[in-house]
């Protein structure tokens, strides 16, 4: 069966929207590449997005040469997005169980690369070994193993996550959170909308080179969250020091993606 028609149920979470119908629902289409298809499909869930506004000179001096930090109203901000991936799969590939699910926490800032918004990752641990050198090698993103504990429901998430890559100091998160209310259609041109409508991401490579993927996924729908963290050093261990605020909290149940090979960003 083709990757584009997949089966009507995967695994142990349901149904997977079809490609066509996610690329349907976006509001961006015309962003996406048209000239090669897509390689990848992602489901994420459980999702929390936790954000700190940090200050941008302490931000732009830990981005490659070539991008550009993009701030809100003047103020940069940092993401730590802990979630499962339930579903993963590549697309000319046969669908493998011990390779389709993935747990990952990722610490994200927000830039821009020829007047294109996208995310940049500091970080992102994860649990499969296998799936990490791969991504770090097709994707040159900087992946790290990580160990995980963690227990997931519709109304309470419980996750701990602690680094063991030897390619980066140790770090850590634990947190118990969840919605507080139903998800509703985040507004166009509000911080939410900006912090999380975010269509590509970049990395450098190697050589220096800045390369870009594409990400397409239906408008995000938020829920409002709340969240004890007890454990919150993985943006520490990569240099950012995080604010001793309270974090802006959303929780997302689900979201079907595609994403494109990376390409030298213009």
């Amino acid at each position: 069966m083709d990757a584009s028609s997949p089966p009507s149920s995967v695994h142990d979470y349901g149904y997977v929207i079809p490609a066509d119908d996610i690329l349907r629902a976006t509001e961006r289409r015309a962003q996406f590449p048209t000239n090669r298809p897509w390689t990848m499909r992602q489901v994420w869930s459980n999702l929390l997005f936790a954000h700190w506004p940090t200050p941008a000179r302490e931000l732009a001096a830990r981005l490659p040469p070539g991008m550009e930090l993009d701030t809100w109203e003047g103020e940069a901000w940092i993401g730590v997005v802990p979630f499962r991936m339930p579903y993963l799969r590549v697309r000319w590939l046969p669908d493998l169980p011990p390779f389709s699910r993935l747990l990952e926490t990722n610490v994200r800032t927000y830039v821009r690369v020829g007047g294109k918004p996208g995310v940049y990752f500091l970080s992102l641990d994860a649990d499969n070994p296998i799936t990490i050198e791969v991504a770090r090698h097709w994707f040159a993103l900087p992946y790290f193993n990580a160990r995980f504990s963690c227990k997931f429901s519709d109304q309470l998430v419980d996750y701990h996550v602690t680094r063991t890559d030897w390619r980066a100091a140790s770090g850590a998160f634990a947190a118990r959170y969840r919605p507080t209310a139903a998800p509703q259609s985040v507004s166009p041109g509000t911080l939410e909308d900006w912090l999380t409508a975010r269509y590509a991401l970049y990395t450098a490579a190697r050589n220096g080179r800045i390369m870009r993927c594409d990400v397409a996924h239906a408008p995000w729908r938020l829920s409002p969250a709340e969240a004890e963290i007890s454990v919150n050093t993985l943006a520490r261990s990569r240099g950012v020091t995080l604010a001793d605020t309270a974090p802006l909290l959303h929780y997302s149940a689900r979201t079907d993606t595609l994403a494109w090979s990376t390409t030298p960003a213009r």
